[in-house]
């Protein structure tokens, strides 16, 4: 049963989130062989304050 995390910045739509998952899910089923039922994928909204790029929290670049 593979499982896939996706982390992204909050903001994304209902309709943009469940685009991503049908199309990772697409690849996951197409790559492995793995049955689309067995396929978990889990999305992680993270706010701009808890995600840093070069030693910089992005919250901090606004």
């Amino acid at each position: 049963m593979p499982y896939v995390t996706i982390k992204m910045l909050a903001g994304r739509t209902e309709e943009q989130k469940r685009a991503c998952v049908e199309k990772v899910t697409d690849a996951i089923v197409e790559t492995t062989g793995a049955s689309r039922d067995k396929v978990v994928v889990f999305l992680e909204d993270m706010k701009k304050s808890e995600y840093a790029v070069g030693g910089v929290l992005l919250s901090d670049e606004e």
